[in-house]
């Protein structure tokens, strides 16, 4: 899979892996192995912060329309 917004390949599993908990329970990830966000019914990957960042100013700038 590669990044949405500047096509770098993404590893999915080191996106998705636990790397701990926080102290609600809630799953912790390093985001230096690549991160997601939840848009529209769908999950979107990023290989950076910064990806996710520019893509959560602006997902039209990204997405394309679907039929």
């Amino acid at each position: 899979m590669r990044c949405l917004v500047c096509g770098k390949a993404i590893d999915l599993e080191g996106a998705e892996s636990k790397t701990g908990e926080t102290a609600h329970g809630a799953k912790e990830i390093d985001p230096s192995k690549g991160t997601r966000q939840f848009h529209d019914g769908d999950w979107y990957y990023f290989d950076t912060l910064n990806c996710r960042s520019k893509f959560t100013i602006s997902p039209q700038r990204y997405l394309t329309p679907k039929a």
